[in-house]
């Protein structure tokens, strides 16, 4: 039987004052062993406590940021008989005396057989720190070794930093969302990140109306919603320029006035041939707007740079854009983004080059407007969850026969299972729901969808638009992962989520549309048992 975690201990003012330091984080969260002091397996004596290179010096720039910290630990020595609890303690009052103080201390005391919710790779631990710190999991930052830590994290939404150590498994360095080579690196990237959204210079009224834009799928439109709220908080009127393809999640987001549905050629994945009068047309449709300014959104591989030459010709008198490359006159604001951060933060961080920042209590979090309507099928009672089966880009799509078999699991384990997909997945998910789940496939919009995914105890999906609508919703979510792009930058934002697929596959990083490797070993390898698990670490009970 688990015995329950001890206590642990708050110090001071930050202990849930409510103080908010940045728009991003409140807390980091510190694994122990590996990550702060050496890793003396099972230590009890306070003599072998020996600080990491750079440990107090990394940590006090924390404090004189404001940053409330907390350990987060798995002590199972304790449930082994190696080391007494006063032992233990001894031990953490060393660590304090050599590293400073810490406003909270999470231990978790059981083994793994003991089926305790504390133990990482459970995110107990998460939640107990930011309960005592007086925030939340999606506040904190979690920095540790190992890919339990990263894990504990994303189940519990929180951010995660690994530290690798000469222990650190090569599979976790490459499924963990960001990297850091010591402690020092991980600080110095925490203050970067919060720094990067926030404005140099804030604006002293508000602008008039902003064309902001963000032409491309709807997923990508979904995770440029902070970015394009913190514009609206500072402007009069908020003109969203978008491509087809998101035009259905551009009219979820709130914050936007007015939408104009136009194809980029530069942008489309599937482009036509330049048209000149096309682009005359858009031309004048833009100038039509009077913007007083545009923040023209990329993602990372995109180029702004097409578009601000025609904002310059439709008159627009000021255009900020991430650009690598040299914008010339093109641009007013040219800002460089930092790298690898999530999509989401990118569009923030141009967002606060341009002057425009989030208000306060505004989460920076992906939001849909309110009062979507109610979807047009009937929902079954109690709980339920979601398979998405599908993806626009077939590389991210986990194999039809593999999600059968999830499906057929997830029912095995107790669970209502919905399938959804599109209009023109009708195949795909009666298929897939054959298998145990109720089929509803291309019954619903985008809007109903948001609907359906709201109220399910968790989506399982692959890296498309819907596992960013459930992030929007705050649903949990089984991410089916293909690494062609990097999990830190694309992966559910600010949700608690389980990644499962080979993050190593060969595919990785290659922004491959169809998979380049037979087979699709990085989703088709996925154990049916370890989503069924995933789903009762996200949803238990």
């Amino acid at each position: 039987m688990a015995r329950p975690c001890r206590p642990g201990r708050v110090r001071g003012h930050c202990a849930g004052d409510g103080t908010v330091l940045t728009p991003l984080y409140d807390a980091v969260l510190l694994d122990r062993d590996g990550t702060l002091v050496e890793d003396v397996p099972y230590n009890g004596d306070p003599e072998k406590v020996r600080p990491l290179p750079g440990a107090r010096a990394a940590l006090d720039r924390l404090r004189a940021a404001g940053v409330r910290l907390a350990v987060v630990t798995n002590q199972s020595g304790l449930a082994r008989g190696y080391f007494t609890e006063r032992q233990m303690h001894a031990v953490h009052a060393r660590i304090e005396e050599l590293l400073g103080p810490f406003d909270h201390w999470a231990v978790c005391p059981h083994d793994d057989t003991d089926g305790c919710a504390c133990r990482k790779p459970a995110p107990g631990l998460v939640h107990e720190a930011a309960r005592a710190l007086g925030t939340a999991p999606r506040r904190c930052v979690l920095v540790g070794d190992i890919g339990r830590d990263m894990a504990a994290a994303l189940a519990a939404g929180a951010t995660g930093i690994l530290v690798p150590t000469p222990v650190t498994r090569p599979e976790e360095v490459a499924e963990a969302p960001a990297v850091a080579r010591d402690l020092p690196g991980a600080v110095a990237e925490i203050l970067r990140r919060a720094r990067a959204v926030r404005p140099v210079v804030p604006r002293a009224g508000r602008a008039g109306t902003v064309l902001v834009v963000r032409s491309d799928s709807a997923g990508d439109v979904l995770v440029t919603g902070p970015g394009i709220r913190a514009v609206a908080a500072g402007a009069e009127r908020v003109v969203l320029l978008c491509g087809p393809r998101g035009r259905a999640a551009a009219e979820l987001l709130p914050g936007v006035d007015e939408l104009i549905e136009w194809r980029l050629p530069w942008i489309d994945g599937s482009p036509e041939p330049v048209d000149p009068d096309d682009m005359r047309r858009l031309t004048a449709r833009l100038a039509a707007v009077g913007a007083d300014e545009a923040v023209v959104f990329t993602s990372f591989h995109q180029s702004p740079l097409p578009l601000a030459l025609l904002l310059r010709m439709a008159g627009v008198p000021r255009v900020s854009a991430i650009s690598d490359d040299y914008p010339g006159s093109l641009l007013d604001v040219r800002h460089r983004a930092p790298v690898g951060v999530p999509e989401p933060e990118r569009a923030l961080s141009l967002a606060a080059a341009a002057g425009f920042a989030l208000p306060a209590g505004d989460e920076p979090v992906l939001r849909l407007r309110a009062g979507l309507p109610a979807p047009a099928v009937d929902l079954p009672a109690g709980g339920y969850v979601v398979v998405h089966p599908g993806s626009s880009v077939p590389a991210r799509a986990c194999p039809p026969e593999r999600c059968t078999e999830i499906v057929a699991a997830l029912a095995a384990d107790g669970h209502r299972v919905l399938v959804t997909g599109g209009p023109g997945e009708r195949e795909l998910t009666a298929r897939v729901a054959a298998a145990g789940g109720t089929d509803l496939g291309g019954t619903t919009d985008l809007a109903g969808l948001a609907r359906i995914v709201a109220g399910a105890r968790c989506l399982v999906v692959g890296n498309t638009g819907p596992a960013h609508l459930a992030a929007a919703v705050g649903t949990p979510v089984v991410s089916l992962f293909a690494p062609t792009v990097p999990f830190g930058q694309w992966g559910p934002y600010r949700v608690p989520t389980v990644r499962l697929g080979d993050a190593g596959a060969a595919c990785r990083d290659t922004r491959a549309a169809t998979c380049p490797v037979a087979g699709h070993p990085c989703l088709g390898g996925v154990d049916p048992a370890a989503v069924v698990a995933a789903v009762r670490r996200l949803a238990p009970g």
